[in-house]
């Protein structure tokens, strides 16, 4: 029997695919969302604010000539990447101190946009 073995590299790495808003106004992207969702092809966030239905979405683009884009800062050692988006949380009233936590996301594709991925800010962080 010939054995084809792959060297198991992810000891200590978090597996968390949800998207995190942190108190430092930040969306954080995980390491496992970033690579699932092929983040590292972009260099851009847009980000969207449903106030009726208290949810986020973003949309990551290449387009240099975007307005409103946020830059994705990506961790150099492999850990995701996040967006600092201050002026997003403040201007649309959202705030990082009671919405911080981890949120499971959705995708949905929006006409004239794209692929958007959407969390609730309405649902129970875990």
């Amino acid at each position: 029997m010939e054995y084809q073995f792959k060297k198991f590299e992810g000891r200590n790495v978090r597996l968390e695919s949800r998207i995190t808003i942190t108190k430092s106004n930040s969306i954080g992207l995980p390491r496992k969302y970033y690579q699932d969702n092929n983040i590292k092809e972009y260099k851009y966030a847009v980000l969207y604010f449903d106030k009726n239905n208290n949810a986020i979405g973003i949309h990551f683009t290449n387009d240099e000539n975007e307005v409103n884009k946020f830059s994705i800062l990506k961790s150099k050692i492999g850990y995701g990447g996040s967006i600092i988006a201050r002026s997003f949380f403040k201007s649309c009233g959202i705030d990082p101190q009671k919405y911080h936590g981890r949120y499971d996301w959705k995708k949905k594709k929006i006409e004239g946009v794209g692929d958007v991925y959407i969390i609730d800010l309405n649902k129970e962080i875990i």
